[in-house]
């Protein structure tokens, strides 16, 4: 598939994808129901897929076959046309939703046929910067704190001018203690990674790093979006059992450890796009008013570069 079908073909229908599941979603926000929110978030995407003219296989998704009727990787969506990889999250951010916080998403990204890393669902540890940073200077084997002096150093300032965004877990607090140690600013964020990595390429969010380890789907997502605005990723999947490892060889993955660079995880041009359930930093939430829903979107396109905000409006 071309760069221009994927920009003229299939912008707006990735946009109608993430707003379905956006308003469906809506629906639970602050009911406490994180499994109900969530799956009327796939539901609704699913629908809206398969309605779509494309040939969609689903690399990244919530689960292997055995985890239907959740979005699983290797379904196959669509009635036919161009054949597309396709990444999603139908609510990136469940518990935000149910308990009505901020920063939930629906998100998706897609590619032409064979370009997006097909793994299991697993966790990755991640780090990710923005554009502008000679290429390669991050790497996960080295600490978060040599990692923020190699960013402090190429901006010719200090550590402490350094901002990092993490995921606020448990699992995190050597990270933490790392980053604090060289005087870095940490920004904790209670979920929606994919944001966090995204918020590294905008210079407005004061966001320099993002390290962490969180869902591989959100990783191969978060690199979609990178790839359109520019910046640098490295990602490994994380085996944490003797099942997961077979998964992973399953799936033909031989090196458990490789370290994956963002050229790895999105080999092709990629449409990237999200809507706002809740309101957040990147996007408004959904809302209802004057008989109309509104929803706030965002697409890019790494073809073109073309990064584009979406309104829309309609009746109910």
């Amino acid at each position: 598939m071309s760069s221009e079908t994927l920009d003229r073909g299939l912008i707006l229908d990735a946009v109608r994808v993430t707003e379905a599941a956006a308003i469906a979603s809506w629906a639970l926000v602050g009911r406490g129901d994180e499994k109900a929110a969530d799956q009327a978030a796939v539901d609704a995407m699913r629908n809206a897929l398969n309605d779509l003219d494309i040939s969609g296989v689903i690399v990244i998704g919530e689960g292997e076959r055995d985890e239907a009727p959740m979005l699983y990787i290797g379904e196959e969506v669509g009635k036919g046309g161009p054949r597309v990889d396709i990444a999603l999250d139908p609510l990136e951010g469940t518990t935000l939703t149910a308990k009505a916080m901020a920063n939930a998403l629906a998100v998706m990204a897609w590619a032409p046929a064979g370009t997006l890393l097909n793994a299991p669902d697993t966790y990755m540890d991640k780090i990710a910067c923005g554009p502008g940073f000679p290429e390669g200077i991050l790497d996960l084997d080295r600490s978060p704190a040599d990692n923020v002096k190699a960013l402090a150093e190429a901006r010719g300032t200090t550590p402490d001018q350094i901002t990092v965004c993490v995921l606020d877990r448990p699992r995190h607090a050597d990270i933490i203690d790392s980053l604090r140690s060289v005087g870095a600013r940490v920004y904790l964020i209670t979920d929606g990674d994919v944001a966090g990595v995204i918020n590294t390429a905008d210079p407005e969010t004061g966001v320099d790093l993002y390290i962490g380890q969180g869902g591989a789907p959100e990783g191969v997502l978060a690199c979609a979006a990178l790839k359109c605005v520019g910046g640098q990723f490295q990602g490994r999947l994380v085996f944490r059992n003797a099942d997961e490892r077979a998964r992973g060889q399953r799936w033909g993955i031989t090196d458990l450890d490789r370290k994956y660079d963002l050229k790895d995880i999105v080999r092709g041009d990629a449409i990237f796009a999200a809507t706002g359930v809740t309101k957040g930093a990147l996007l408004d939430g959904i809302s209802f008013s004057g008989g109309f829903v509104h929803t706030h979107s965002l697409v890019m396109n790494s073809s073109t570069g073309t990064v584009r905000e979406v309104r829309m409006r309609r009746p109910l």
